[in-house]
């Protein structure tokens, strides 16, 4: 049984830092490409990041310089370093696992076979 779980989500203040985590389970993790995703109310999800198998990553423009997407292949486990933060950074944040023919597809959510159940990031200003 494929399991993603989120975790880290929160409550801060712009100009504060959270980190996520997204524990995998039930598939052959190092073969699949990681990816985090977000929707806030009202607007579509948007990919943040995503991260492949041999540690290459991509980022939206409006995320870089600010996250960092990390994984560790032995705890089955990814990472989203959330710094500098914004109130337009508030969402609901998905992991997702999925083999892409291309990364340059990463943004497209329809890539990803699994999915997270989510973790809400709030930003204050």
């Amino acid at each position: 049984q494929v399991q993603l779980v989120e975790s880290g989500g929160g409550s801060v203040q712009a100009g504060g830092s959270l980190r996520l985590s997204c524990a995998a389970s039930g598939y052959t993790y190092s073969t699949y490409c990681m990816g985090w995703f977000r929707q806030a109310p009202g607007k579509e999800r948007e990919g943040v990041a995503v991260i492949d198998s041999d540690g290459t990553s991509s980022y939206a423009d409006s995320v870089k310089g600010r996250f960092t997407i990390s994984q560790d292949n032995a705890k089955k486990t990814m990472y989203l370093q959330m710094n500098s933060l914004k109130p337009e950074d508030t969402a609901m944040y998905y992991c997702a696992a999925g083999l892409l023919g291309r990364l340059e597809d990463w943004a497209r959510d329809e890539e990803y076979r699994y999915w997270g159940q989510g973790t809400q990031v709030t930003v204050s200003s």
